[in-house]
Protein backbone atom coordinates (compact mmCIF):
# COMPACT_ATOMS: atom_id res chain seq x y z
CA UNK A 1 0.00 0.00 0.00
CA UNK A 2 1.18 3.54 -0.96
CA UNK A 3 0.91 5.57 2.51
CA UNK A 4 -0.51 9.15 3.04
CA UNK A 5 1.96 11.45 3.93
CA UNK A 6 4.67 9.28 4.23
CA UNK A 7 8.59 8.21 3.31
CA UNK A 8 7.42 5.43 1.46
CA UNK A 9 11.14 4.76 1.59
CA UNK A 10 10.89 3.69 5.18
CA UNK A 11 7.70 2.54 5.85
CA UNK A 12 7.36 0.02 3.39
CA UNK A 13 7.13 -3.67 4.38
CA UNK A 14 7.16 -1.37 8.16
CA UNK A 15 3.09 -1.09 8.65
CA UNK A 16 2.27 -0.68 12.28
CA UNK A 17 -1.25 -2.48 11.78
CA UNK A 18 -4.26 -0.96 14.03
CA UNK A 19 -6.27 -4.40 14.66
CA UNK A 20 -9.12 -2.78 17.04
CA UNK A 21 -10.46 -0.40 18.85
CA UNK A 22 -12.57 0.87 21.94
CA UNK A 23 -13.25 3.95 23.35
CA UNK A 24 -9.81 6.01 23.14
CA UNK A 25 -7.74 3.00 22.91
CA UNK A 26 -6.66 0.96 20.22
CA UNK A 27 -5.21 -2.69 20.00
CA UNK A 28 -2.35 -3.28 17.29
CA UNK A 29 -1.62 -6.28 15.68
CA UNK A 30 1.13 -6.96 18.41
CA UNK A 31 -1.77 -7.24 20.66
CA UNK A 32 -0.54 -4.44 22.72
CA UNK A 33 -3.04 -1.30 23.54
CA UNK A 34 -2.40 2.23 23.08
CA UNK A 35 -4.22 5.51 24.07
CA UNK A 36 -5.11 7.33 20.49
CA UNK A 37 -4.12 10.88 21.22
CA UNK A 38 -5.25 11.68 17.57
CA UNK A 39 -8.71 10.10 17.24
CA UNK A 40 -7.53 8.83 14.46
CA UNK A 41 -6.77 11.54 11.85
CA UNK A 42 -8.47 13.86 13.91
CA UNK A 43 -12.38 12.48 13.40
CA UNK A 44 -13.26 9.82 15.90
CA UNK A 45 -14.60 11.70 17.98
CA UNK A 46 -17.20 9.72 19.44
CA UNK A 47 -14.51 7.04 20.34
CA UNK A 48 -13.82 3.45 18.87
CA UNK A 49 -16.07 0.18 18.72
CA UNK A 50 -19.52 1.83 18.94
CA UNK A 51 -21.51 -1.17 18.31
CA UNK A 52 -24.67 0.78 17.33
CA UNK A 53 -22.94 2.99 14.25
CA UNK A 54 -22.38 -0.80 13.17
CA UNK A 55 -26.07 -1.73 13.66
CA UNK A 56 -26.76 1.53 11.65
CA UNK A 57 -24.79 0.85 8.38
CA UNK A 58 -26.29 -2.85 8.62
CA UNK A 59 -29.63 -2.17 8.89
CA UNK A 60 -29.61 0.37 6.16
CA UNK A 61 -27.47 -1.53 3.79
CA UNK A 62 -30.54 -4.30 4.37
CA UNK A 63 -32.56 -1.73 3.45
CA UNK A 64 -30.69 -0.11 0.33
CA UNK A 65 -27.15 0.62 0.75
CA UNK A 66 -26.84 4.26 -0.96
CA UNK A 67 -28.50 5.31 -4.09
CA UNK A 68 -27.70 8.33 -6.31
CA UNK A 69 -28.91 11.83 -4.99
CA UNK A 70 -28.40 13.54 -8.94
CA UNK A 71 -32.15 15.10 -10.21
CA UNK A 72 -34.79 14.20 -8.01
CA UNK A 73 -33.43 11.29 -6.60
CA UNK A 74 -32.85 11.24 -2.91
CA UNK A 75 -32.86 8.38 0.05
CA UNK A 76 -34.63 8.79 3.89
CA UNK A 77 -31.85 8.58 5.69
CA UNK A 78 -29.69 11.18 3.41
CA UNK A 79 -32.67 13.36 3.42
CA UNK A 80 -33.11 13.10 7.18
CA UNK A 81 -29.12 14.34 7.98
CA UNK A 82 -29.70 16.85 5.84
CA UNK A 83 -32.18 18.91 7.66
CA UNK A 84 -31.46 17.78 10.66
CA UNK A 85 -27.58 19.78 9.76
CA UNK A 86 -29.80 22.63 8.83
CA UNK A 87 -30.83 23.05 12.01
CA UNK A 88 -27.73 22.73 13.84
CA UNK A 89 -25.83 24.78 11.64
CA UNK A 90 -27.05 27.95 12.60
CA UNK A 91 -27.28 29.52 9.27
CA UNK A 92 -30.41 31.42 8.17
CA UNK A 93 -32.05 28.99 5.82
CA UNK A 94 -29.83 26.41 5.53
CA UNK A 95 -29.18 24.31 2.52
CA UNK A 96 -26.76 21.23 2.57
CA UNK A 97 -24.78 19.83 -0.31
CA UNK A 98 -23.23 16.47 0.69
CA UNK A 99 -19.61 15.34 0.07
CA UNK A 100 -17.29 12.43 -0.01
CA UNK A 101 -14.99 14.02 2.74
CA UNK A 102 -13.33 17.06 3.56
CA UNK A 103 -10.82 17.81 0.68
CA UNK A 104 -14.48 17.53 -1.72
CA UNK A 105 -15.83 20.26 0.69
CA UNK A 106 -13.09 22.44 0.02
CA UNK A 107 -12.97 22.14 -3.68
CA UNK A 108 -17.26 22.32 -3.49
CA UNK A 109 -17.17 25.48 -1.69
CA UNK A 110 -14.93 26.85 -4.04
CA UNK A 111 -16.63 26.31 -6.91
CA UNK A 112 -19.53 27.31 -5.17
CA UNK A 113 -18.81 30.95 -4.48
CA UNK A 114 -17.19 31.42 -7.94
CA UNK A 115 -20.67 30.38 -9.27
CA UNK A 116 -22.70 32.49 -6.94
CA UNK A 117 -20.89 35.66 -7.57
CA UNK A 118 -21.75 34.57 -11.19
CA UNK A 119 -25.43 34.24 -10.97
CA UNK A 120 -25.60 37.51 -8.93
CA UNK A 121 -24.00 39.87 -11.83
CA UNK A 122 -20.51 39.91 -10.30
CA UNK A 123 -18.85 37.25 -12.63
CA UNK A 124 -15.21 39.09 -11.58
CA UNK A 125 -15.21 38.32 -8.43
CA UNK A 126 -12.55 35.40 -8.48
CA UNK A 127 -9.60 36.02 -6.17
CA UNK A 128 -9.50 34.06 -3.01
CA UNK A 129 -7.81 34.78 0.27
CA UNK A 130 -7.11 31.90 3.13
CA UNK A 131 -4.36 32.14 5.38
CA UNK A 132 -1.01 31.08 6.28
CA UNK A 133 -0.57 28.24 7.78
CA UNK A 134 -4.00 26.59 7.15
CA UNK A 135 -4.87 23.44 5.63
CA UNK A 136 -7.88 22.81 3.68
CA UNK A 137 -7.52 19.04 1.73
CA UNK A 138 -5.58 17.91 -0.32
CA UNK A 139 -7.19 18.23 -3.99
CA UNK A 140 -5.89 20.38 -6.84
CA UNK A 141 -7.57 23.58 -5.57
CA UNK A 142 -7.22 22.79 -1.88
CA UNK A 143 -3.78 22.29 -2.09
CA UNK A 144 -3.30 25.72 -3.74
CA UNK A 145 -5.47 27.60 -1.69
CA UNK A 146 -3.30 26.09 1.84
CA UNK A 147 -0.80 28.02 3.17
CA UNK A 148 1.34 25.23 4.28
CA UNK A 149 4.02 25.43 1.28
CA UNK A 150 5.72 22.48 1.97
CA UNK A 151 2.60 20.67 0.40
CA UNK A 152 2.66 22.35 -2.71
CA UNK A 153 6.56 21.28 -3.51
CA UNK A 154 6.87 19.79 -6.36
CA UNK A 155 3.38 20.78 -8.17
CA UNK A 156 4.12 24.05 -9.65
CA UNK A 157 3.38 27.17 -8.90
CA UNK A 158 0.26 27.91 -6.81
CA UNK A 159 -3.22 29.46 -8.38
CA UNK A 160 -2.50 33.07 -9.10
CA UNK A 161 -5.84 33.98 -7.93
CA UNK A 162 -5.33 32.63 -4.28
CA UNK A 163 -3.38 34.57 -1.72
CA UNK A 164 -2.42 33.53 1.63
CA UNK A 165 -2.12 36.17 4.63
CA UNK A 166 -1.20 36.38 8.44
CA UNK A 167 -2.56 33.96 10.08
CA UNK A 168 -3.25 35.53 12.99
CA UNK A 169 -3.58 39.58 11.85
CA UNK A 170 -6.90 40.31 10.58
CA UNK A 171 -6.18 43.09 9.57
CA UNK A 172 -3.60 41.77 6.73
CA UNK A 173 -6.79 40.55 5.38
CA UNK A 174 -8.77 43.74 5.27
CA UNK A 175 -5.12 45.16 3.72
CA UNK A 176 -5.22 42.60 0.93
CA UNK A 177 -8.67 42.84 -0.22
CA UNK A 178 -8.27 46.26 -0.60
CA UNK A 179 -5.13 45.87 -2.43
CA UNK A 180 -7.08 43.42 -4.57
CA UNK A 181 -10.29 45.69 -4.47
CA UNK A 182 -12.93 44.34 -2.46
CA UNK A 183 -15.52 43.88 -5.90
CA UNK A 184 -13.02 41.78 -7.24
CA UNK A 185 -12.60 39.05 -4.19
CA UNK A 186 -14.85 36.07 -4.29
CA UNK A 187 -14.31 34.59 -0.08
CA UNK A 188 -12.33 34.05 2.34
CA UNK A 189 -11.71 30.93 3.24
CA UNK A 190 -10.52 30.60 7.34
CA UNK A 191 -10.48 27.38 9.68
CA UNK A 192 -11.52 28.95 13.00
CA UNK A 193 -8.63 26.65 14.58
CA UNK A 194 -5.77 26.54 12.64
CA UNK A 195 -5.16 22.07 12.66
CA UNK A 196 -2.85 20.43 10.60
CA UNK A 197 -0.76 23.74 10.40
CA UNK A 198 0.00 23.41 14.24
CA UNK A 199 -3.19 23.94 16.34
CA UNK A 200 -3.52 27.16 16.61
CA UNK A 201 -6.16 28.98 18.36
CA UNK A 202 -7.27 32.64 16.99
CA UNK A 203 -6.02 35.19 18.77
CA UNK A 204 -8.69 37.24 20.61
CA UNK A 205 -10.62 39.51 19.00
CA UNK A 206 -9.67 37.99 15.42
CA UNK A 207 -12.31 35.90 14.09
CA UNK A 208 -14.54 38.57 15.38
CA UNK A 209 -12.72 41.24 13.31
CA UNK A 210 -12.41 38.65 10.25
CA UNK A 211 -16.54 38.71 10.53
CA UNK A 212 -17.07 42.24 10.55
CA UNK A 213 -14.25 42.67 7.77
CA UNK A 214 -16.08 40.16 4.91
CA UNK A 215 -19.20 41.88 5.80
CA UNK A 216 -18.13 45.26 5.37
CA UNK A 217 -16.26 44.82 2.29
CA UNK A 218 -19.06 42.08 0.61
CA UNK A 219 -16.76 39.39 0.43
CA UNK A 220 -18.26 35.62 1.38
CA UNK A 221 -16.65 33.74 4.58
CA UNK A 222 -16.29 30.08 4.36
CA UNK A 223 -15.70 28.72 7.84
CA UNK A 224 -13.92 24.90 6.98
CA UNK A 225 -14.51 23.28 10.21
CA UNK A 226 -14.16 19.43 8.94
CA UNK A 227 -11.55 19.24 12.05
CA UNK A 228 -13.50 22.09 14.87
CA UNK A 229 -16.72 20.89 13.51
CA UNK A 230 -18.88 18.85 15.73
CA UNK A 231 -18.09 19.51 18.94
CA UNK A 232 -13.99 19.67 19.28
CA UNK A 233 -13.53 22.70 20.85
CA UNK A 234 -16.88 22.84 23.36
CA UNK A 235 -19.00 23.75 20.78
CA UNK A 236 -20.92 22.12 17.80
CA UNK A 237 -19.13 24.22 15.56
CA UNK A 238 -16.38 26.33 15.98
CA UNK A 239 -18.34 29.03 14.08
CA UNK A 240 -20.68 29.27 17.12
CA UNK A 241 -18.90 29.94 20.15
CA UNK A 242 -16.76 32.64 18.35
CA UNK A 243 -19.73 33.54 16.78
CA UNK A 244 -18.23 33.86 13.25
CA UNK A 245 -21.19 34.01 11.21
CA UNK A 246 -19.85 32.45 8.14
CA UNK A 247 -21.89 31.98 4.62
CA UNK A 248 -20.61 28.41 4.36
CA UNK A 249 -19.23 26.28 6.80
CA UNK A 250 -16.88 22.89 5.75
CA UNK A 251 -17.16 19.67 7.75
CA UNK A 252 -16.37 15.93 7.25
CA UNK A 253 -14.49 13.65 10.11
CA UNK A 254 -16.58 14.38 12.92
CA UNK A 255 -19.66 14.21 11.13
CA UNK A 256 -19.56 10.46 11.17
CA UNK A 257 -16.90 10.41 13.64
CA UNK A 258 -14.64 8.65 11.10
CA UNK A 259 -17.17 5.21 10.68
CA UNK A 260 -17.91 6.05 7.22
CA UNK A 261 -16.24 8.84 4.53
CA UNK A 262 -18.68 11.20 4.29
CA UNK A 263 -18.37 15.48 3.91
CA UNK A 264 -21.20 18.26 4.12
CA UNK A 265 -21.36 22.06 2.98
CA UNK A 266 -23.41 24.26 5.41
CA UNK A 267 -24.94 27.06 3.18
CA UNK A 268 -26.27 29.91 4.15
CA UNK A 269 -29.66 30.97 2.65
CA UNK A 270 -28.07 33.99 0.90
CA UNK A 271 -25.48 31.84 -1.24
CA UNK A 272 -28.35 29.28 -1.81
CA UNK A 273 -30.96 31.12 -2.90
CA UNK A 274 -29.48 31.99 -6.85
CA UNK A 275 -28.85 27.99 -6.93
CA UNK A 276 -32.25 27.30 -5.35
CA UNK A 277 -35.05 30.18 -7.20
CA UNK A 278 -33.37 30.23 -10.66
CA UNK A 279 -35.66 28.40 -12.92
CA UNK A 280 -33.70 26.28 -15.24
CA UNK A 281 -30.66 26.54 -13.46
CA UNK A 282 -28.55 23.15 -13.44
CA UNK A 283 -24.99 23.11 -11.20
CA UNK A 284 -23.31 20.92 -13.02
CA UNK A 285 -21.76 19.66 -9.94
CA UNK A 286 -21.55 16.49 -7.33
CA UNK A 287 -20.03 13.46 -6.39
CA UNK A 288 -20.63 10.01 -6.94
CA UNK A 289 -20.97 9.21 -3.54
CA UNK A 290 -22.88 12.74 -2.74
CA UNK A 291 -25.48 11.83 0.40
CA UNK A 292 -24.49 8.05 0.45
CA UNK A 293 -27.45 6.66 2.14
CA UNK A 294 -25.67 4.29 4.66
CA UNK A 295 -23.25 6.89 5.69
CA UNK A 296 -26.03 9.31 6.46
CA UNK A 297 -27.41 6.25 8.57
CA UNK A 298 -24.36 6.59 10.72
CA UNK A 299 -23.73 9.81 10.67
CA UNK A 300 -27.33 10.59 12.50
CA UNK A 301 -26.38 8.03 14.32
CA UNK A 302 -22.70 9.62 15.89
CA UNK A 303 -25.14 12.64 15.99
CA UNK A 304 -27.21 10.72 18.56
CA UNK A 305 -24.17 9.66 20.75
CA UNK A 306 -22.81 13.38 20.86
CA UNK A 307 -26.15 14.07 22.03
CA UNK A 308 -27.43 11.43 24.37
CA UNK A 309 -23.86 11.43 26.18
CA UNK A 310 -23.40 15.48 26.04
CA UNK A 311 -20.34 14.73 24.43
CA UNK A 312 -20.16 18.52 23.31
CA UNK A 313 -20.16 19.36 26.85
CA UNK A 314 -17.85 16.85 27.78
CA UNK A 315 -15.20 18.46 25.91
CA UNK A 316 -15.84 21.93 27.73
CA UNK A 317 -15.21 19.85 30.63
CA UNK A 318 -12.18 18.38 29.55
CA UNK A 319 -10.55 21.28 27.80
CA UNK A 320 -9.00 22.68 30.90
CA UNK A 321 -8.03 18.86 31.92
CA UNK A 322 -5.56 18.67 28.83
CA UNK A 323 -3.80 22.09 29.42
CA UNK A 324 -2.75 20.94 32.66
CA UNK A 325 -1.55 17.47 31.10
CA UNK A 326 0.40 19.14 28.39
CA UNK A 327 1.62 22.73 29.53
CA UNK A 328 4.04 21.35 31.90
CA UNK A 329 6.11 19.69 28.70
CA UNK A 330 7.22 23.63 27.89
CA UNK A 331 9.48 22.64 30.68
CA UNK A 332 11.41 20.51 28.18
CA UNK A 333 14.39 22.37 27.16
CA UNK A 334 13.60 21.54 22.77
CA UNK A 335 9.97 22.64 23.38
CA UNK A 336 8.97 25.62 21.71
CA UNK A 337 5.23 25.72 22.63
CA UNK A 338 2.37 24.06 23.71
CA UNK A 339 -1.37 25.16 22.61
CA UNK A 340 -4.38 23.97 23.37
CA UNK A 341 -8.12 24.84 22.50
CA UNK A 342 -10.89 22.27 23.38
CA UNK A 343 -9.35 18.81 22.95
CA UNK A 344 -6.92 20.39 20.29
CA UNK A 345 -3.01 20.58 21.32
CA UNK A 346 0.23 20.13 20.10
CA UNK A 347 3.07 20.54 21.58
CA UNK A 348 5.74 22.35 19.54
CA UNK A 349 9.44 21.81 19.01
CA UNK A 350 12.06 24.89 18.51
CA UNK A 351 13.02 25.13 15.11
CA UNK A 352 16.43 25.21 16.14
CA UNK A 353 16.35 21.83 17.00
CA UNK A 354 14.35 20.74 14.40
CA UNK A 355 16.92 22.15 11.89
CA UNK A 356 19.85 20.27 13.65
CA UNK A 357 17.85 17.73 14.01
CA UNK A 358 15.46 16.90 11.33
CA UNK A 359 14.76 13.15 12.59
CA UNK A 360 13.86 14.39 15.72
CA UNK A 361 9.47 14.21 14.94
CA UNK A 362 9.75 10.72 13.71
CA UNK A 363 11.75 9.96 17.02
CA UNK A 364 9.11 11.46 19.25
CA UNK A 365 6.29 9.86 17.75
CA UNK A 366 8.32 6.52 18.02
CA UNK A 367 9.05 7.31 21.49
CA UNK A 368 5.49 8.05 22.39
CA UNK A 369 4.56 5.26 20.65
CA UNK A 370 6.42 3.10 23.08
CA UNK A 371 5.35 4.53 25.68
CA UNK A 372 1.54 3.76 24.78
CA UNK A 373 0.40 6.53 23.09
CA UNK A 374 -0.16 7.06 19.12
CA UNK A 375 0.42 10.38 17.79
CA UNK A 376 1.49 12.39 14.70
CA UNK A 377 3.99 15.29 13.61
CA UNK A 378 2.42 18.48 12.20
CA UNK A 379 3.42 20.39 9.72
CA UNK A 380 4.72 23.16 12.45
CA UNK A 381 7.04 20.99 13.79
CA UNK A 382 5.41 19.53 16.90
CA UNK A 383 3.05 16.74 18.08
CA UNK A 384 -0.65 16.36 17.11
CA UNK A 385 -3.11 15.88 20.07
CA UNK A 386 -6.96 15.70 19.29
CA UNK A 387 -8.10 12.59 21.72
CA UNK A 388 -11.70 10.78 21.28
CA UNK A 389 -14.35 13.08 23.13
CA UNK A 390 -14.62 10.01 25.60
CA UNK A 391 -11.31 10.18 27.04
CA UNK A 392 -10.72 10.14 30.31
CA UNK A 393 -9.26 12.80 32.94
CA UNK A 394 -6.95 9.65 34.36
CA UNK A 395 -6.13 9.27 30.21
CA UNK A 396 -5.44 12.97 29.54
CA UNK A 397 -2.95 12.91 31.89
CA UNK A 398 -1.78 9.41 31.43
CA UNK A 399 -0.52 10.70 28.08
CA UNK A 400 1.01 14.04 29.12
CA UNK A 401 3.39 11.72 31.20
CA UNK A 402 4.01 9.75 27.84
CA UNK A 403 5.17 12.85 25.88
CA UNK A 404 7.27 13.98 28.99
CA UNK A 405 9.05 10.59 28.89
CA UNK A 406 9.53 10.44 25.14
CA UNK A 407 10.52 14.08 25.06
CA UNK A 408 13.31 13.36 27.71
CA UNK A 409 13.86 10.15 25.42
CA UNK A 410 15.07 12.70 22.17
CA UNK A 411 16.48 15.51 24.07
CA UNK A 412 17.74 16.01 27.70
CA UNK A 413 15.54 18.06 29.66
CA UNK A 414 17.60 21.03 30.97
CA UNK A 415 16.88 24.51 32.59
CA UNK A 416 16.45 27.07 29.73
CA UNK A 417 18.83 29.25 28.31
CA UNK A 418 19.22 33.03 28.65
CA UNK A 419 18.58 33.24 25.07
CA UNK A 420 15.45 30.89 24.96
CA UNK A 421 13.53 32.48 27.96
CA UNK A 422 10.48 30.67 29.01
CA UNK A 423 7.71 32.45 29.38
CA UNK A 424 4.95 30.30 30.91
CA UNK A 425 1.22 31.61 29.90
CA UNK A 426 -0.88 29.12 32.73
CA UNK A 427 -2.55 31.72 30.70
CA UNK A 428 -5.81 29.50 30.78
CA UNK A 429 -8.11 32.06 29.86
CA UNK A 430 -11.94 32.75 28.73
CA UNK A 431 -12.25 33.44 25.35
CA UNK A 432 -15.21 35.59 23.95
CA UNK A 433 -17.90 32.64 23.99
CA UNK A 434 -16.97 33.29 27.45
CA UNK A 435 -16.21 29.54 29.92
CA UNK A 436 -13.89 27.86 27.60
CA UNK A 437 -10.18 27.24 28.13
CA UNK A 438 -7.56 27.87 25.74
CA UNK A 439 -3.97 27.67 26.72
CA UNK A 440 -0.38 28.44 24.96
CA UNK A 441 2.47 28.07 27.43
CA UNK A 442 4.62 29.63 25.11
CA UNK A 443 9.06 29.74 24.57
CA UNK A 444 9.88 33.01 23.24
CA UNK A 445 12.63 32.85 20.95
CA UNK A 446 14.63 34.71 18.50
CA UNK A 447 14.04 32.27 16.06
CA UNK A 448 11.91 31.95 12.82
CA UNK A 449 8.85 29.61 12.39
CA UNK A 450 8.86 26.07 10.81
CA UNK A 451 6.59 25.30 7.70
CA UNK A 452 8.02 21.84 7.37
CA UNK A 453 5.53 19.44 6.61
Amino acid sequence: MWHPFADMSAVAGNDFIVASGQGAHVTGADGRTYLDATAALWYCNVGHGRTEMADAAAAQMRSIASYSNFGDYATQSTLDLADRLAALSGLTDAKVFFTSGGSDAVDTALKMVSRYWSLVGEPQRTRIIARERSYHGMHVAGTSLGGIPANREGHGEPDPKVKNVTWDDAEALAAEIDAIGAENVAAFFCEPVIGAGGVYPPPDGYLARVRDICKERGVLLVADEVISGYGRTGSMFASQRWDLQPDLMLTAKGLTSGYLPMGAVLVSGRVAEPFWNTPGLIWRHGYTYSGHATAAAVASVNLDIIEREQLVDRVADLAPVLAAALNPLAAHSHVAAVRTVGLLGAVQLRPDVIKEDPTIGARLVRASREQGVLTRWLADGGLQVSPPFVITREDLHAMGRAFDVALASVGSTRAKSDRLHVDLLPDTTTDEAGGFESSDARLRADVPPHHGT
